[in-house]
């Protein structure tokens, strides 16, 4: 019997917003569900990003208008499966958001141990957010097409999980306030210095403040700093770099900052989702970082 296998991703890895080349990869999404401003959405189908975070910058009272986030349902998980087993093949990989950030993972290990006898099913929790996560999904599309046993196609994978990084100011502190991210006296004093934190993920998946600074030019330049630190003397050929952003604001800023230092990216800027993004705010820029494994480097510890 022909090992038929597809590749699925969340919504939160941003791939309704990449190059059709990458679509073509036909990779499944499994959305997830914002409701905002009276009105339910399917990430990706039926809320334009562009539009939604440029309400998001003008929203008012926006501490009581918050968009609200939920992750796929049990059904929704039964119907993406069904659909695949229709479709022939037995094997799935998932690629899910961090569980630093949704409960989406456990939902689908959950889901998958009921198709056990139908289905063999991986779900790998990404330990990051946005087109990180999104990529893992392409690379594994990618490794799927060229035959690769899903065995190695794991052990890629989880070497890119490592070496990743994904990273960015934010701009203002409002949502972050808003969502409960920033408390209590933190959140005052951080307004009334106008701190803008560097925000990032650290390896076990959870999205922190990696350090506060004065000023979102300020800030954005130690992203520049940080992200030279973390490529070295790695040859562009060798890794993948992009802008990641919600608004557009801190963009122009962030470019011109970069280009006094010389970095350059070498993909396409990528938008956050909107499940993403509303935690944040319409003003974050940062960069998504994937390292190409090089022939000298091993593929395991």
């Amino acid at each position: 019997m022909e090992n038929k296998r597809l590749v699925m991703a969340i919504s939160s890895g941003c791939l309704d917003y990449v190059p059709e080349e990458i679509k073509d990869l036909d990779i499944d999404i499994i959305r997830l569900h914002i409701s905002f401003k009276g009105k339910e959405y399917l990430e990706g189908l039926d809320l334009d990003p562009i539009k939604f975070y440029a309400e998001l910058e003008t929203l008012k009272d926006a501490k009581n208008n918050l968009p609200k986030t939920s992750m796929p349902s049990v059904a929704e998980f039964c119907e993406h499966f069904d659909k695949a087993i229709e479709n022939g093949f037995n094997e799935i990989i998932i690629l899910s958001i961090s569980t630093g950030l949704s409960g989406t993972y456990g939902v689908a290990c959950q889901v998958a141990k009921t198709y056990e006898d139908r289905l063999k099913i991986t779900v790998v929790d990404t330990k990051t957010n946005s087109f990180n996560e999104g990529m893992l999904a392409v690379k594994a599309a990618q490794l799927v097409k060229q035959g690769m046993s899903t065995e190695d196609i794991l052990k890629e994978i989880n070497w890119i999980m490592k070496t990743q990084e994904f990273f960015g100011v934010d701009g203002k502190l409002d949502y972050l306030i808003y969502n409960g991210r920033l408390k209590g006296g933190k959140a005052l004093i951080g307004k009334m210095l106008s701190i803008c934190p560097v925000v990032g993920f650290n390896k076990d998946g959870t999205l922190t403040s990696w350090e506060t600074v004065r000023t979102q030019k300020k800030a954005l330049a130690r992203c520049c700093e940080i992200l030279k630190e973390k490529i070295g003397d790695r040859a562009p050929e060798d890794y993948l770099l992009w802008h990641c952003h919600t608004g557009p604001s801190l963009l122009p800023i962030l470019e011109e900052l970069e280009a006094k230092v010389g970095i350059k990216t070498n993909h396409p800027p990528v938008m956050m989702s909107p499940a993403s993004g509303s935690h944040n705010g319409p003003w974050f820029a940062g960069y998504g970082l994937m390292f190409i494994r090089r022939e000298d480097e091993p593929l395991e510890d």
